[in-house]
């Protein structure tokens, strides 16, 4: 009964662990992506384009970075997932939220350096 036990503990004490990297990871990437948003602001987002344009420009730059680590767009993902709540990020696993925190602040190196990847992506 006690091997039972202690192991109940270890290993809820591993997943406290894996939630907490988890929510670490998350939030790296959600400050990237502000990173990501304010070079497209800056860069990207001009005077003349509409509101719908904007969003779009933002909705392309954010599906470029899905496309290649998660397969699908986000409106993609929300069709295939509508039971899920929340969006394609919040079910990122541990590796993919990392990824994706550096892809995020590598594009918004290249923005800035006027360079746009876009284009490929709808």
């Amino acid at each position: 009964m006690y091997i039972i036990k202690d192991y109940k503990r270890l290993k809820s004490d591993e997943n406290s662990r894996l939630s907490l990297n988890w929510n670490l990871n998350r939030e790296i990437s959600k400050l990237n992506y502000r990173i990501h948003t304010d070079a497209i602001k800056e860069k990207l987002i001009l005077p003349e384009l509409t509101p719908g344009q904007i969003s779009y420009t933002y909705a392309s730059e954010a599906d470029l970075l899905n496309v290649a680590l998660f397969g699908m767009t986000a409106k993609e993902w929300r069709q295939t997932k509508a039971e899920i709540k929340g969006n394609i990020r919040d079910e990122a696993n541990l590796k993919q939220l990392l990824v994706l925190a550096n892809m995020e602040s590598y594009n918004a190196i290249l923005i800035a350096q006027g360079v746009s990847l876009v284009g490929s992506v709808n």
